[in-house]
């Protein structure tokens, strides 16, 4: 039996374009390996800060993000994602530049989970930063027009600690400012059926926002779950 080269790593068919950052990645976050059931490998992208890429708007790192992306498929990736929703801004200078699909953003979920909610109902987005989140980062990753749009900018913990990309982060607090932002998110919008979080660094607290509104929440982990079902299917034994 022969097998086919021509890759350097095998075995981790997502490649993850990652921010440059220093804040911790707990168990959960889209840059904490742990938090995968399958393997991956990473490319920080350098001077890709948080800053830069979420409050200034990813501008001239473009060239940055494609020659990560390309040296992770050099690797062996089969498909590239990033860690950062605001990245929706690449998604078609990135597909087009490269020779594997590409998921950029957890936002690109958003009309797929209104297709699977009942009559009257529809996703809304919990976003790190509505300040900065712009309708053109809506237009890019295919997200309906008038999707409910609401941020964890008011809280005590999470927004300042991760785009101000600090060495320690309370994860209590951090819980609870994305539990009351989905909170109110959900009080202001009566026809609000799934929760899709924008940023990659909510996942970790998916759970609580799920057990707090009751709704369903769609996450960059399922979203790249998703995705990597796609690149490597799963194999059945022979009956």
């Amino acid at each position: 039996m022969k097998t086919q080269g021509g890759k350097s790593i095998y075995g981790a068919s997502v490649g993850i374009l990652m921010l440059d950052a220093q804040f911790p990645r707990i168990q959960g976050d889209m840059g904490n390996a742990l938090t995968w059931p399958f393997p991956v490998l990473y490319k920080v992208v350098r001077d890709a800060s948080p800053e830069r890429v979420v409050r200034q708007g990813a501008e001239g790192l473009l060239d940055n993000f494609i020659d990560a992306a390309r040296e992770l498929v050099r690797d062996g990736v089969d498909g590239i994602t990033t860690n950062c929703g605001f990245l929706s801004l690449y998604q078609a200078e990135l597909a087009a530049a490269l020779p594997v699909p590409v998921a950029t953003s957890s936002l690109m979920q958003v009309g797929m989970v209104n297709a699977l909610l009942p009559a009257g109902k529809r996703a809304g987005i919990l976003t790190i930063s509505g300040s900065t989140l712009t309708q053109t980062h809506l237009d890019r990753a295919g997200v309906p027009p008038g999707t409910p749009v609401h941020s964890t900018e008011g809280g005590q913990e999470f927004t300042r600690a991760i785009l101000g990309n600090e060495l320690s982060l309370d994860v209590s607090l951090a819980c609870a400012d994305n539990v009351a932002a989905a909170l109110e998110l959900q009080a202001a919008h009566a026809e609000l059926g799934a929760i899709v979080l924008e940023c990659t660094n909510m996942v970790p607290y998916a759970a609580d926002i799920r057990a707090a509104t009751g709704l369903p929440v769609f996450t960059i982990e399922s979203f790249v779950s998703w995705f990597h079902s796609g690149l490597a299917p799963r194999k059945y034994p022979a009956p």
